[in-house]
């Protein structure tokens, strides 16, 4: 079972003096800096000037700067850019400033255990990554609650790694929800392995096939998409509240016997051996290298993918529902 921390394992004193960079000011990265300046930490914000991140950061009264110019300022630099971008950014920008006892930080391990950045040796290496969007860390430290983070340290040098990613997290709010210690290696194998055969991947598989079936039935696509798309968020708001047990005591018993009997046949024992072969991809770092040529060759196939998925009939036919659905419209 994970150790987990809370707040009486955690002391912001151990960030006391010490300047954070924020490396990008995402949805993230706004969570993060807001609250760790609202928890007294003197934050600098590092992004693309002339951007809508830019200027959200200057709405939220930080004076962003440039990558490079903040992390030369800074004693523990988080990277919270995109994947894909963060090797470059950390090569162009960050590792020249890199300081010994500095602190590089990541809520994401793919690039570090991937080797796409490699730190030297004298700088501490460590994960805060919370467990929910940037909203709802934000949402949850200004109602004086938390979201669970995970928290691991690749690479000792101060002696203080784990007291300072403690710090981290507890400026974040995440201590007092709980914050559960991994590894590199495991967070970021199990975050792509959940995305791809659960998440993302498995699951709009699994709404395109039960809507294809119905269409291809002669059934009406409207009432396809509601079946097997709309109303999935009922299902999965029971499954997070309440666990899958719970889910099935909150729908019928027709639907319960469905699930219990027929799941099953769908998610069979081939589906499963093919989710072990995709692990496998993942930890012998072959998706990580498809990943990495494809951003290089500039995403061509990413773009085909992409571009086939927009015009499946199901985008069309919800498109059109949702105008239906008041509750949809954007704020």
């Amino acid at each position: 079972m994970a150790k987990i921390y809370y707040d009486s394992d955690a002391d912001l004193k151990n960030l006391a003096g010490k300047k954070v960079a924020i490396i990008g000011y995402g949805i993230q990265g706004r969570a993060h800096a807001l609250n760790l300046r609202d928890s007294g930490i003197e934050v600098i914000i590092g992004e693309l000037k002339g951007t809508p991140n830019y200027e959200k950061a200057l709405e939220d009264r930080f004076e962003p700067k440039s990558a490079d110019e903040a992390s030369s300022q800074a004693d523990i630099i988080m990277l919270l850019t995109q994947d894909n971008v963060q090797a470059i950014v950390y090569k162009n920008e960050i590792e020249k400033n890199l300081k010994p006892g500095n602190a590089l930080g990541f809520a994401h391990g793919f690039n570090i255990h991937f080797r796409q950045i490699e730190p030297p040796e004298f700088v501490d290496v460590f994960m805060v990554a919370p467990k929910g969007p940037g909203a709802l860390v934000r949402r949850m430290f200004e109602e004086g609650k938390g979201t669970p983070c995970l928290v691991a340290i690749y690479q000792e040098y101060s002696g203080k790694a784990m007291d300072i990613a403690l710090a981290y997290a507890k400026a974040l709010g995440g201590t007092k929800a709980g914050v559960l210690e991994t590894s590199f290696r495991e967070e970021t194998e199990t975050d792509l392995f959940g995305e791809q055969v659960v998440l993302c991947g498995g699951v709009s598989e699994l709404i395109k096939a039960g809507f294809e079936t119905l269409v291809e039935a002669g059934y009406q696509p409207e009432i396809a998409y509601f079946e097997c798309l709309h109303e999935l968020k009922l299902i999965t708001d029971l499954i997070y509240q309440y666990g899958i047990t719970g889910m099935r005591k909150r729908v019928s018993d027709t639907a319960e016997y469905g699930d219990l009997t027929r799941g099953p046949r769908v998610i069979t024992p081939q589906v499963k051996m093919e989710m072990a072969r995709i692990l496998k991809e993942i930890q012998s770092g072959e998706f990580a290298r498809e990943w990495i040529l494809e951003n290089q060759a500039g995403r061509p196939m990413f773009k085909l993918l992409e571009e086939k998925s927009y015009h499946h009939l199901i985008e069309k036919v919800g498109e059109e529902l949702r105008k239906m659905m008041p509750w949809m419209e954007e704020k």
